[in-house]
């Protein structure tokens, strides 16, 4: 009697799980929409008529509540920036741009050490970001401090400055005294996009096979203007 209740109950167990619907696919992915991604030019071109917008005082108005919700989900955002710490250096101000929409990694001097290095790594190999901004800026401390040549009161400071003392040295072989910070500046930004690429084979992968593009800028604190350093790769020889 026992075996014959048992086979009873198994069957209408395997009955009832046999009537489940079967569970669907999400609608949407974590991965964020499969629609073709920007090429890392559209997404310059955007940037840049963002910061248009920054510069003129008028960002775009959005619905952050509705559009916090829908990136719960998941996130896929179009660019990746190394910027400088500095407060007056917000990208998401800077570019006019939303939640969602740019990978930030913020060090002092926007310096790539090991942690920035595998942050950037993390959005090209899992985000697929096509454009990495490495963005300097005006009067920046980090590079005025070491463009001083004193002795900093820490390691972790000694840091920052020993990683753009190399940007100084270059600068100091054509800058005029009263130039050599705004030189600097430029410098560092070039020196750190070679950093990245000399510290990372994903990063110096990416851009072989043309899945990242990388671009030099200096933000202007004064007038609010973002400006590209390096010439696009079309026209460099």
């Amino acid at each position: 009697m026992r075996i014959l209740c048992l086979s009873v109950v198994l069957a209408l167990a395997a009955f009832g799980f046999a009537q489940q619907p079967q569970a669907q696919p999400s609608p949407h992915p974590s991965h964020g929409p499969t629609h073709a991604a920007p090429s890392a030019d559209e997404v310059w071109n955007k940037l840049m008529a963002g910061n248009a917008r920054f510069v003129a005082g008028k960002p775009q108005a959005r619905a952050l509540v509705s559009l916090r919700q829908k990136l719960a989900s998941g996130q896929s955002p179009r660019a990746i920036i190394l910027a400088c710490s500095d407060s007056r250096v917000g990208p998401e101000l800077v570019f006019d741009q939303s939640l969602g929409d740019i990978f930030v990694v913020r060090t002092a001097g926007n310096v790539a050490d090991a942690v920035a290095l595998g942050s950037i790594e993390y959005a090209v190999d899992h985000l697929h970001s096509p454009l990495l901004v490495v963005l300097g800026h005006q009067k920046c401390g980090a590079v005025s401090a070491a463009c001083s040549g004193e002795k900093m009161p820490s390691p972790n400071l000694d840091a920052i400055v020993v990683k753009i003392n190399p940007a100084v040295t270059q600068a100091k072989t054509y800058a005029k005294a009263d130039d050599l910070v705004e030189s600097a500046i430029k410098e560092n930004v070039r020196q750190s996009a070679k950093d990245v690429l000399a510290n990372s084979q994903i990063i110096r992968d990416a851009v072989k096979s043309g899945k990242l593009s990388v671009i030099e800028a200096e933000y202007e604190l004064d007038s609010g203007q973002v400006v590209r350093l390096n010439a696009p790769a079309s026209t460099q020889n």
